[in-house]
C-alpha cells in the first residue's frame, strides 16, 4: 500500500487545516521544501502537495514552490488546488508535477474531464471531496447536487485512472478515516487513495485491508503520531 505524505501550502508556509476551515490553521513552518526532502529521505514514494490559496482563489498561487519541491525531492509529486482549466493543468505539469489533482473542474464538467483524460491519461487524479452524501467543490466552500458514487461512475466512464477520496469532515481531525465510501468506489475498478482523518497505524492497516491503493497522510506524520518508515513497512 502507498503511504503518501501531504504538504498543504498557505501563504508559502506548510500548514494543516481542520476540516478545510481556513480559520483553524496549524502552521508547520516556512520551508515546505525542507519538509518534502525529509519525507523523501524517509522513503516516501510520492508527495501530495496542495495549494490551499489556489483552491480558494481558483488558480495556482504557489506553482513556484510546487516546482521547487518536485525538482528537489527526487520523488514524484501530485499537485492540487489550482487546476480549474486546461491551462492550469498544463502549467503544473510543466513545473514538474508528475500528476495533477482535479476536483471542482471535473465535478462541474465531466465532459472536460473526459477531454483532459484523453490527453493526459494517468497524469490526472480525480478528487472526490465529500461531506456525508455531498460532493464539495471550490475549496470545499461549494457543493454539488451529484451523488458521489454516481459522479465517480461518470468519471470512470470518462477515463479516470485514479481517485482520491477525502472525507472533509474528518480531514485534519485525527478522527480516523471514512472507509464506507470504498464499498461504492472500489467496485468501479479504479484505484482509490484515501485521505482525511488518518491518525494511527491501525487506521493505515484498515485502509489497506479495505482494498484501497493507499493513504494520504498529513497531520499524523507532521505531529509524529505516525513514523513514515514504520508505516511503509505495514
Amino acid at each position: 500500500m502507498l503511504i503518501i505524505p501531504a504538504i498543504d501550502l498557505l501563504g508559502g508556509n506548510a500548514v494543516r487545516l481542520e476540516q478545510g476551515d481556513f480559520a483553524r490553521v496549524t502552521d508547520f513552518g516556512s520551508d515546505p521544501t525542507a519538509l518534502a526532502l525529509g519525507f523523501a529521505e524517509a522513503g516516501a514514494p510520492w508527495l501530495h502537495v496542495v495549494d490551499l490559496d489556489g483552491a480558494r482563489l481558483g488558480h495556482w498561487c504557489h506553482l513556484d514552490v510546487i516546482g521547487e519541491i518536485a525538482a528537489a525531492a527526487g520523488v514524484p509529486v501530485q499537485a492540487g488546488g489550482g487546476a480549474r482549466d486546461l491551462a492550469q493543468v498544463e502549467a503544473a505539469l510543466e513545473r514538474g508535477a508528475a500528476r495533477v489533482i482535479v476536483g471542482t473542474a471535473a465535478t462541474e464538467s465531466p465532459a472536460a474531464a473526459a477531454s483532459w483524460t484523453a490527453r493526459f491519461g494517468a497524469r490526472l487524479v480525480f478528487s472526490l471531496d465529500t461531506r456525508g452524501r455531498r460532493v464539495l467543490t471550490r475549496g470545499w466552500r461549494g457543493e454539488s447536487s451529484q451523488d458521489p458514487g454516481a459522479l465517480a461512475a461518470t468519471l470512470r466512464d470518462a477515463g479516470a485512472r485514479r481517485f482520491i477520496h477525502t472525507d472533509t469532515a474528518r480531514d485534519g481531525t485525527l478522527g480516523g478515516p471514512d472507509l464506507s465510501s470504498l464499498s461504492v468506489l472500489l467496485p468501479l475498478g479504479v484505484p482509490v487513495l484515501v485521505a482525511g482523518g488518518v491518525a494511527s497505524y491501525a487506521d493505515l492497516e484498515a485502509i489497506r485491508d479495505a482494498g484501497a491503493e493507499g493513504a494520504i497522510v498529513g497531520r499524523a506524520l507532521l505531529e509524529g503520531k505516525i513514523e513514515l518508515g514504520a508505516a511503509l513497512r505495514l
